[in-house]
């Protein structure tokens, strides 16, 4: 159904937010700015001691520096925009603008999704023909290809993705009840039938989502298989210690996920849409760096190496 001719488009779009209290938009502005610049810092720290140290030029390695840096740009791009409105008495956000950062947040979001099966591949080549790991993922070559491929499906799913939320017309109101332009709290706002974006959205999140969680589920069932056959009861505990962080990881992303795109009725969620968008888009940028990190002997080495540490007890 469009709109009648003498109905306008909205030029620009109000961003609610959390709250209209002065004094909690200042709490949420020094939590999400602390939450903000720990994310950049402890990605950045993450990437840099990927680069610097040799000792991590590894395939899971590589991979770990590229979902730093697709967690920086994740939360970059909400983040900001975010903190400068929690303060601003203006929240616009000028249509052009608000297509712009959900295209690129899909096209992130679903860059990561199809992401975490490539993690699981390299766990499940790591564990189950650890001889041949160096010679199946060639980081020059097959991992950089990979990358590529899920690079690729983010853009052109992005796309698709936004495409059927940008085709609509909107003429008002124009007040999102978000912190950022996100494809479900946008859609309320359409002056017309919304009920093929609604299946557009299950479809893609049940083929962005579902099937790369079906296939690490798969994947895992095929590692853990591998690790009972273990003798050594040290070694299936080193094994699945490699493999839990990265199963953390894709927990705390993907079931919020499930959980905002693919219930019915999504498009009504506000506030719990709103705390869901929180926990995959921030909470899990910041806490990436820590889980991948925290047991993690190598990167305690290359750290304690690089702050000129590296005679420092363990």
């Amino acid at each position: 159904m469009l709109p009648e001719k003498n109905q306008s488009w909205v030029s620009e779009f109000v961003l609610l937010g959390f709250s209209s209290d002065p004094m909690s938009n200042r709490v949420l502005f020094f939590v999400f700015l602390l939450l903000y610049l720990s994310s950049v810092l402890g990605n950045g720290l993450f990437v840099a001691l990927i680069c610097l140290d040799t000792h991590l030029h590894t395939p899971m390695y590589f991979f770990l520096c590229v979902l730093s840096v697709l967690d920086t740009s994740y939360i970059t791009t909400t983040v900001p925009q975010m903190l400068v409105h929690l303060l601003a008495h203006s929240r616009t956000i000028s249509s052009a603008g608000c297509w712009l950062q959900m295209y690129v947040f899909c096209a992130l979001g679903l860059t990561e999704c199809i992401f975490f099966v490539v993690m699981a591949y390299d766990r499940y080549v790591a564990i189950c023909y650890p001889l041949r790991y160096t010679i199946i993922l060639n980081w020059r070559l097959m991992c950089l290809l990979l990358v590529g491929i899920c690079a690729a499906y983010g853009v052109v799913g992005g796309l698709c993705y936004t495409f059927f939320a940008m085709y609509l017309p909107y003429c008002g109101p124009n007040e999102i009840d978000h912190y950022f332009c996100e494809v479900p709290a946008v859609l309320k706002l359409a002056c017309a039938d919304t009920s093929l974006n609604d299946l557009v959205d299950f479809i893609t999140g049940f083929n962005v989502i579902v099937v790369p969680l079906t296939l690490v589920v798969i994947v895992y069932a095929n590692i853990f298989a591998t690790i009972l056959k273990i003798r050594s009861a040290q070694g299936r505990i080193k094994a699945f210690s490699t493999c839990a962080s990265h199963i953390t990881v894709v927990t705390m992303f993907a079931i919020p996920c499930i959980i905002m795109y693919m219930s019915p009725g999504s498009g009504s969620l506000s506030n719990s849409g709103k705390k869901m968008a929180l926990f995959y888009n921030i909470a899990t940028a910041f806490l990436n760096p820590v889980i991948y990190s925290l047991r993690n002997k190598d990167v305690k080495k290359a750290f304690l190496k690089l702050m000129g540490w590296s005679r420092a007890p363990e």
